[in-house]
């Protein structure tokens, strides 16, 4: 009881579910809107690109291929630094690259130049502004930190539901190197006096942890935590391969069936803007049943509505089969940041929940690069879609016995956010 009693002094002491909690996430769901426009630019930019500089779709994919795989190395280099200074410092170095990185692709030559441009969106850019708010905000909340993590999370998507039609306007009216230029001035001017939002470093909930948490800890679900944390890493480059094939190729796929950019642009934002309301409500969900079951819905969602894909190409079917993936699938990122916030001491958050979006991304990378591959060999996205229904199967799998793994141990996740 006294150990309660302690925990909630020191919760309310450091601002846990209070206002200035609240007020912060807001900051943060805007910064996130803000700067992760450079996740979502090139896929609308993609199809003008290639024409302009005359090369296959496998090829043309690459700068959005450098831009994730620096979004993934970058997150671990952020969450360090979150860990060790405060969320602030990764959060103005993000703002600055954003602005010179958009400037750099502006008046890049070459595509490897443009390409090297995007990895530097998403090295130190992009980076800091998904794995870092969401464990930030995770250490604000305790009651209802799976629903907080989950809005956090949806700035990703918001910003996927406003930039496109706003950049395909721009596109075609001024150019795609125009376009970034006013992007990447647009990103320093708002996100830099966002960050000061920021100088108040998280509470560190130094509470000792009880006998079983601390077990818990030691064998999370039974097993080294380094494992857990490889098979979270497997299970999400996995998921993040079959979410990409949509998320990556659906522009250029409307452009190949003769419904052109706009359209596919206008999908992608629909797909983007419902998955925010996929993403919510599996933090709701997850709050009440756990992450690991969400985890699972979630995947076993997203592997039917790829299979819809394969069957179905005509404009109405494509609307819908888009406005179904994003509802399913929005969920299933923020749950990894979820489950390590549940199994894994709160110090170690900012660089686990890092490293294991860091495998997110490496799925979205290598997904965006193989379907433009596989498109490139078959002349068709039919394979690619097929491609991604194969790597979802594996992630449900992982899901299911790490849930089942959960329930022989007739144990609840450890919630460390309450000591933490």
């Amino acid at each position: 009881m006294d150990s309660e009693v302690n925990r909630a002094a020191v919760m309310r002491a450091g601002g846990v579910d209070s206002g200035y909690a609240w007020l912060r996430l807001a900051a943060a769901v805007v910064l996130s809107t803000v700067g992760n426009v450079g996740l979502w630019s090139y896929v609308v930019a993609l199809p003008v690109v290639q024409a302009d500089f005359g090369v296959a779709r496998g090829a043309a994919a690459l700068p959005y291929t450098f831009t994730m795989l620096g979004f993934a190395f970058g997150s671990v280099l952020m969450g360090f630094l979150l860990d060790r200074f405060g969320v602030m410092l990764p959060l103005i170095i993000g703002a600055v690259s954003l602005g010179l990185g958009y400037v750099a692709c502006a008046y890049a030559p070459t595509l490897w130049l443009l390409a090297l441009g995007h990895g530097v969106l998403g090295l130190f850019g992009c980076s800091a502004l998904f794995a870092p708010l969401m464990t930030d905000v995770s250490h604000w909340f305790a009651r209802r930190r799976g629903f907080a993590v989950a809005i956090a999370a949806s700035g990703n998507y918001l910003s996927g539901a406003i930039w496109p039609p706003i950049e395909q306007h721009l596109i075609a009216s001024i150019g795609w190197r125009d376009t970034y230029l006013c992007l990447g001035l647009i990103c320093i001017a708002t996100m830099l006096p966002l960050a000061f939002i920021f100088r108040r470093r998280a509470p560190l909930h130094e509470t000792t942890p009880t006998a079983a948490e601390a077990r818990s800890m030691q064998r999370p679900l039974g097993m080294s935590p380094n494992a857990l944390q490889a098979l979270l890493g497997v299970a999400g480059l996995a998921c993040c391969v079959a979410m990409s094939m949509p998320q990556v190729h659906l522009v250029a796929y409307c452009t190949d069936l003769g419904y052109g950019s706009a359209v596919g642009a206008e999908m992608l934002a629909m797909m983007l803007g419902l998955g925010i309301f996929s993403r919510v409500g599996s933090g709701l969900i997850a709050d009440r049943i756990g992450a690991l079951p969400t985890l699972l819905i979630g995947s076993a969602a997203q592997g039917a509505s790829l299979i819809l894909y394969i069957g179905f190409n005509g404009l109405a079917s494509l609307y819908a089969i888009s406005a179904l993936f994003g509802l399913v699938q929005g969920g299933i990122v923020p749950c990894y940041a979820m489950i390590v916030r549940d199994y894994f001491p709160p110090k170690e958050a900012g660089t686990r929940v890092s490293i294991a979006i860091m495998a997110t991304v490496i799925g979205m990378a290598l997904g965006g690069w193989m379907n433009g591959l596989i498109f490139d060999i078959t002349g068709s996205y039919q394979a690619a879609f097929a491609n991604g229904v194969a790597w979802n199967v594996l992630n449900a799998a992982i899901a299911l016995w790490l849930l089942l793994r959960s329930g022989r141990l007739r144990a609840p996740p450890p919630m460390l956010g309450a000591a933490a």
